[in-house]
């Protein structure tokens, strides 16, 4: 059985010059911006499994127009009466809040009124407007330290460099890098597992990270070979340090008394 299909539809009301905002007067660039979108509105954290998403123009100033299942679409009313209640899009995932945050700039910066809304027949709506402010509170994000580790897929760019690492805990992390770094390298980075300090942004309640923030500040080789003179060099560090230990003793005291 197929589900159901409903509508999500962005409309934006204004004008182009003195020319009113229409399908015919609205650049292919414009329509690529709203439809890379979609997917941070509907599935912020999951975009492989996700249905099929159809999409439309229309008339009325502009009107895009994007199909989908009925769930997502009772799903996603439910989080604009949210959006609406509380004002505010803080408690978003940030992938929507980013989302969200776009419209209101581009808002801002051509004085369109964008409306969201559905096709359910008691449809919430929010409208998005140069006087609104859906806008992420700052006090809510830090600057932090982080250390990601995985392997190292792409490194480069024309203008702006940045390195690639697919990890396990957090896919594939974008980091802005110095260009010095990269060029300086006497190796091959690419395909080799390595560690990234890195500094960017976090949400200090959620602990969520702010994936576009990374930036680069060491990059640590941790390929993993077994060097036995190393081991046993460490070994005998080790060795004056525990001298007149019970290791036994040790490890009750360390329990405090539990037995296992």
């Amino acid at each position: 059985m197929i589900d159901k299909i409903g509508e999500l539809e962005i409309r934006i009301t204004g004008a182009v010059g003195n020319i009113k905002l229409s399908p015919e007067s609205y650049d292919i660039k414009d329509i690529q911006n709203i439809i890379e979108k979609i997917e941070d509105f509907l599935y912020p954290l999951n975009k492989k499994d996700r249905p099929m998403i159809t999409y439309d123009i229309r008339d009325g100033s502009v009107k895009h127009i994007f199909k989908i299942g009925i769930q997502a679409i009772i799903a996603f009313t439910a989080l604009l009466g949210q959006i609406k209640a509380e004002n505010s899009i803080d408690f978003l995932e940030l992938k929507t809040a980013l989302a969200i945050e776009s419209l209101q700039n581009l808002s801002y910066e051509k004085n369109y009124n964008i409306d969201l809304l559905t096709s359910l027949s008691k449809s919430e709506k929010i409208l998005i407007t140069p006087e609104t402010k859906y806008i992420r509170s700052e006090n809510l994000w830090a600057e932090a330290e982080f250390y990601f580790y995985g392997i190292l897929t792409n490194a480069g760019g024309k203008n702006k460099a940045n390195i690639h690492l697919d990890t396990k805990e957090f896919g594939s992390l974008t980091f802005d890098t110095p260009k010095k770094l990269l060029k300086e390298s006497k190796k091959n980075v690419l395909y080799k597992n390595y560690g990234v300090r890195a500094s960017g942004k976090q949400n200090i309640e959620t602990g969520e990270i702010d994936r576009q923030s990374m930036r680069l500040l060491e990059l640590i080789d941790y390929s993993a070979i077994y060097d036995d003179n190393y081991l046993k060099s460490l070994i005998k560090k080790a060795k004056n340090k525990w001298k007149g230990i019970d290791a036994d003793n040790w490890i009750n005291d360390l329990r405090g008394g539990y037995v296992v």
